[in-house]
């Protein structure tokens, strides 16, 4: 157990056990509620675990004295421990108990069939199932009422006990031998509901694999080079590698650290960690994410992230936090809950004494009271929120979409408009040669080739782009090569002493001005305009430098037209560029913000918020854009972007793929869509099932029938999230490779 020191904040987390319904729910986040120091408590029924936000004063022994005082079991998680795995052998003891508990049930159903069963066997058969099988619920009971408070197990303690005390009063007072017993409706009650809670448990460890997956990522040792001796390797413990160790990986391998590929070439398979289908070519200088796999070649990786500061670490727990809140219609469970299980103990004492007034006799008031409790039992409405939430932020996970907490993922259903940065968001954020023309009289590919012979030698971000488009140009060797301070650069390629300068240093030379109208018209579309001379006095070629477009933008942009949300481009480039983009992508000229500082942006993002607009969401990568990030209603990071910008954001996309904004807001959809449904399966069972249970139509055996399926098809529905596709994958495949490329539906 952990002791604070200091007044700082801090999040504690606790296993929580004994907890099956909504009501449980609530009962524990009342009593930590209560602990001088905490500031606000998220208990999760799915996942059995309460998010504690306190002081640093509050510590874990506080927190779980208070929850043993509420009647239930509690033990502290550990920082990043991996999900807590039901212990050995214990779901199938689970499994083998509703199974006998059934054989021994399935006897007390003869009389309904007319078959005679003597009744001191009957009452031997019940008892068992009653108080051997049906023992967990009579402990959950007395702790709530110890409590005071009511919870699942208690409604069906109090309902079977009182079919099961039924039958026994009228074994009592006819012998033995009357034949009008009771005792199937206590023992199929407890048989169901036990078996209820077993497949409701098989589809909750469902609802974590994404975590699961996650956590299976990380290898348990790293083979590292020896800082001492080189050209030794050694395995290790991968707590044991530190910031700059050289991990060596081998074909096949899991890459054990985030770091920087130092040595080799390969493709590394990053699927499950950024949802990119296809292997990334890895060189020199590249960056290698732990977790991912590596492809065909040797590498040596330069160890920049370990344990908790890792991208996978990360990525965990951004999805727990996800999962661990409670997402704001939520609140609306909460509410029901608080008075639920006191509303039916009245209303089953209400159907008793009714049907007793109107001249019932005892066993059909007390079975129809017993009915009551049993359809009742709230465990779909406390499980309807999580584990849609659960099962929509673990798939999103795998297709590289975190959805920071369950507040974003309620709220991005709703977006109607996307405000995008444009470079590194829209546009691929280095420039690029997007136009070269030939002067009249020139060679375009001799004068390319030049141009690339100047600029080969140069790391300048305009020159590697020049030496990239020459690439099926003629190659020239040049020399004495020199910049010429704020005009460009020159150098000898054979006899000729050729330059790439600015206008300015055209006009000094007095070289004759050439494709002067091609030159303003790609100004205008705010490229960088520069030009190759021979110093002789010749223009041989006009040069356009510009950000070029992602394959997927206009993809992107016209899905969210599609799905009803309009696109906002916010830039600090000039108008110009701004324009030329938004015309390329199909974003209306009025929804254009150019030359816009930082606090601009989230200006902008304030005025897009106006009232009746809808939901804003702002999508970027940059420091700069972290203000607008943290201003609109929800912040949507590019992953390949800064920290900062993935901090002051509730959404992070692990690709810089503008398509995966769209797959975001879908799968948000999709996710509220099933809560909606869970919650409205939830309330309809017991709106449908209470009237008719106090009004005899429902026996008590298809009560708890109902009661279990219930539970059962909430945690179903919400399971069929899994099967959700990103389509932003299948968008940059193709575009990529130029083939379709076909995923499931």
């Amino acid at each position: 157990m952990s002791t604070a020191s200091s007044e700082s904040p801090r999040t504690a987390e606790l296993a929580v056990s004994g907890m099956t319904c909504a009501s449980c729910v609530a009962r524990v986040e009342k009593v930590l509620r209560r602990v001088p120091g905490v500031e606000s408590v998220a208990v999760n029924l799915a996942t059995e675990k309460a998010t504690v936000h306190a002081s640093g004063a509050v510590t874990d022994d506080q927190l779980v004295a208070a929850v043993a005082k509420a009647g239930y079991e509690a033990a502290p998680i550990l920082p990043d421990a991996p999900p807590a795995a039901a212990a050995p052998g214990a779901f199938d003891r689970e499994l083998a108990a509703v199974f006998a508990s059934a054989v021994l049930t399935v006897p007390l159903l003869a009389p309904m069939f007319g078959l005679a069963l003597n009744p001191w066997l009957q009452l031997a058969l019940a008892s068992v199932v009653q108080f051997g099988f049906g023992a967990r619920f009579y402990i959950g009971g007395y702790r709530a009422v110890r409590a005071f408070a009511g919870n699942m197990d208690l409604l069906v303690a109090l309902g079977t006990s009182a079919a099961w005390g039924l039958s026994v009063w009228q074994m009592a007072a006819h012998g033995g031998m009357t034949e009008h017993l009771f005792f199937e409706a206590s023992a199929v009650v407890i048989t169901l509901v036990r078996f209820g809670k077993w497949l409701e448990a098989r589809a909750k460890r469902q609802t974590t694999d994404a975590i699961r997956a996650l956590n299976a990522l990380r290898p348990d040792k790293a083979r590292v080079r020896d800082r001492h001796d080189p050209a030794r390797e050694r395995e290790v413990a991968l707590a044991e590698v530190r910031i700059g160790d050289i991990a060596i990986v081998r074909p096949g391998e899991r890459v054990p650290v985030d770091g920087i590929v130092r040595e080799g070439r390969t493709h590394i398979d990053e699927s499950l960690i950024t949802g990119e289908s296809l292997p990334v070519a890895k060189e020199p200088g590249a960056r290698a994410t732990g977790g991912s796999i590596n492809g065909e070649g040797v590498i040596a990786i330069e160890t920049t992230a370990i344990g908790a500061e890792t991208t996978l670490a990360r990525i965990i727990r951004l999805v727990e936090s996800a999962q661990a809140e409670k997402a704001p219609i939520q609140r609306l469970v909460d509410r029901v809950s608080a008075v639920f299980v006191p509303a039916i103990l009245a209303i089953a004492l209400v159907t008793l004494v009714g049907w007793l007034l109107h001249g019932a006799d005892a066993e059909t008031a007390l079975l129809n009271a017993v009915a009551v409790l049993v359809i009742a039992c709230p465990c779909a409405l406390g499980l309807a929120t999580p584990t849609a939430i659960m099962a929509g932020t673990g798939v999103a996970a795998r297709q590289g979409i975190l959805i920071k907490d369950a507040q974003a993922l309620e709220q991005a259903h709703a977006i109607r408009i996307v405000a995008f940065d444009k470079t590194g968001t829209l546009t691929v954020g280095k420039p690029s040669l997007i136009a070269f023309d030939a002067a009249p009289g020139q060679d375009r590919n001799e004068a390319l080739g030049l141009a690339a012979a100047v600029q080969r030698m140069s790391e300048h971000p305009l020159a590697k782009a020049v030496v990239a488009a020459a690439h099926d140009a003629p190659r020239f060797d040049a020399s004495a090569a020199r910049a010429v301070a704020g005009r460009g650069v020159e150098a000898n390629v054979g006899a000729r002493r050729i330059a790439i300068g600015s206008a300015r240093w055209i006009a000094e030379l007095n070289v004759p001005a050439l494709l002067a109208t091609r030159a303003r018209e790609l100004e205008a579309q705010g490229n960088t305009i520069s030009w190759l001379i021979d110093l002789d006095g010749a223009v041989l070629a006009l040069l356009a430098f510009g950000d070029t477009i992602k394959p997927t933008a206009r993809a992107a942009i016209d899905r969210l037209a599609s799905m009803g949300v309009q696109s906002a481009l916010v830039t600090g480039d000039n108008e110009g560029s701004a324009q030329s983009v938004a015309r390329a992508l199909g974003i209306p000229s009025d929804l254009v913000f150019a030359q816009t500082l930082p606090e601009d942006k989230a200006r902008v993002v304030a005025q897009l918020k106006a009232p009746g607009k809808g939901i804003v969401a702002m999508a970027g990568d940059g420091i700069n854009d972290a203000p607008a990030l943290a201003a609109a209603d929800i912040g949507i990071a590019m992953a390949s972007g800064t920290d900062v910008a993935i901090e002051a954001a509730g959404l992070t996309l692990m690709r810089g793929d503008p398509a995966l904004v769209a797959d975001a807001i879908d799968i948000s959809r999709r996710t509220y869509r099933k809560i909606q449904q869970n919650l409205f399966w939830a309330f309809v069972y017991n709106l449908i099932g209470i009237p008719l249970a106090a009004f005899g139509m429902l026996d008590p055996m298809f009560a708890g029938a109902a009661m279990a399926f219930s539970s059962v098809s909430v945690v179903t529905n919400a399971l069929l999230l899994r099967t959700w596709r990103a389509q932003a994958g299948a968008a940059t495949d193709e575009a990529r490779t130029g083939k379709p490329i076909t995923r499931p539906a």
